[in-house]
């Protein structure tokens, strides 16, 4: 019998300048227990495989592969599940392939905080932003400045960038039966974290121990969010989710998720610059919360849009 306490899913698609920083990441753990690392290839098209095979020859006893011939992304099928359908750890813990960890004990830390609170369902983790090539520090990932348990309504309110995926450390149980808005769900870590936090506590660790890159053209941001319709699309579908979640909870979190909602609805409009609309009742308390030089914009935008558009097409002028 292995033992394993831990495994580590990893989906990879062409992801050869950045996958042997993921796996790197993996092996450096340091813990008091067995884990396993599972990686699953997309059929990449470049040299994603063959890093993989080299260290799959040197760990054949940690590294368990999947190496598909053809894409199943594309052809609707979710990776990441299917990924974590053969995990045998108590605990699953999520990085894709073009991420890494950054310290040697988050495992470690996430699996002696869980192991003393049975009740803890997800254990995240503060993280960086850094830049796809170079690794530089752009933004960072901080939902909390000391240790917290999120609330049902906090995970729902902070939106799918509340935790960074590759923070995430769940049961395994929760994530192999999951209910029927994940299946439906146009994304994974947003529903999986709110269903984690309806199981049970989610609690997060104020310290930075993982990575996420961004600007890379093969993300997932870069294919779905990289225009407006494509934002458009996506929120409709995340407000689907939202409604099937409604359903799922007996509307117990019905103030909450129309509340995402409608401040999801708010942000599109800002960015199509559609100020009147953002200016009606049902997003007062939104327009409220802003800050005082945003809502100078929005009004300047309202009511004297081509002052607005010269002091902008200015301001690009002057940054250049």
């Amino acid at each position: 019998m292995e033992n394993i306490l831990v495994s580590i899913s990893c989906i990879t698609y062409n992801h050869e300048k950045f996958i042997a920083d993921a796996i790197d990441s993996f092996l450096m753990q340091e813990t008091n227990f067995k884990f396993e690392i599972l990686i699953h290839d997309d059929a990449s098209t470049d040299r994603t495989v063959d890093i993989i095979r080299e260290y799959e020859k040197k760990y054949p006893d940690l590294i368990k592969t999947i190496y598909q011939t053809e894409n199943q992304y594309s052809k609707g099928v979710d990776v990441l599940q299917l990924n974590n359908e053969r995990a045998k750890g108590k605990y699953l813990a999520i990085c894709e392939g073009d991420d890494f960890w950054t310290k040697s004990n988050k495992l470690q830390k996430q699996v002696d905080y869980m192991e003393k609170h049975p009740e803890c369902s997800l254990c995240v983790n503060a993280g960086n932003l850094v830049s796809a090539s170079e690794r530089k520090l752009i933004s960072q990932s901080r939902p909390s400045n000391k240790n917290k348990i999120f609330t049902v309504a906090e995970t729902i309110e902070g939106g799918g960038g509340l935790f960074l995926t590759n923070s995430m450390l769940c049961l395994t149980k929760f994530v192999q039966n999951r209910p029927n808005f994940i299946e439906n769900a146009p994304v994974g870590d947003y529903p999986l974290a709110i269903n984690l936090a309806l199981l049970g506590t989610v609690y997060y660790i104020d310290e930075f121990m993982s990575a996420y890159r961004v600007g890379d053209s093969s993300s997932w941001t870069a294919r779905n969010l990289s225009s407006i319709d494509k934002k458009i699309r996506h929120f409709n579908e995340i407000a689907e989710m939202l409604d099937e979640i409604n359903q799922y909870t007996n509307f117990q979190y019905n103030n909450v998720i129309t509340r995402t909602k409608n401040r999801n609805q708010f942000s599109l409009l800002l960015e199509q610059r559609r100020y009147k609309e953002v200016r009606i009742e049902e997003f007062k308390d939104i327009y409220l919360e802003l800050g005082y030089k945003s809502r100078i914009i929005i009004f300047m935008g309202q009511y004297y849009p081509c002052i607005l558009r010269f002091m902008i097409s200015a301001k690009k002028k002057l940054t250049r």
